[in-house]
């Protein structure tokens, strides 16, 4: 499958290769990596990782999301 700079991933400012929410939902399920725009709410990533990445992703929002 051919990836698209832009559409399927972008370079963050450290030059990390950082993948779209719309790749990742190709992909059909969470890897489990914590990946930084996981569409499948971090499914696979074990706890206390899982936790972490979604009080982060909340924090500053008035309606928490929740599984």
């Amino acid at each position: 499958m051919q990836v698209i700079e832009g559409e399927d991933f972008y370079f963050d400012e450290r030059g990390r290769m950082i993948l779209t929410a719309k790749y990742l939902l190709k992909q059909g399920n969470c890897c489990g990596n914590g990946c930084r725009h996981c569409p499948f709410h971090y499914k696979n990533v074990p706890e206390p990782q899982r936790s972490k990445i979604l009080y982060k992703r909340n924090i500053g929002t008035d309606n928490p999301k929740h599984d």
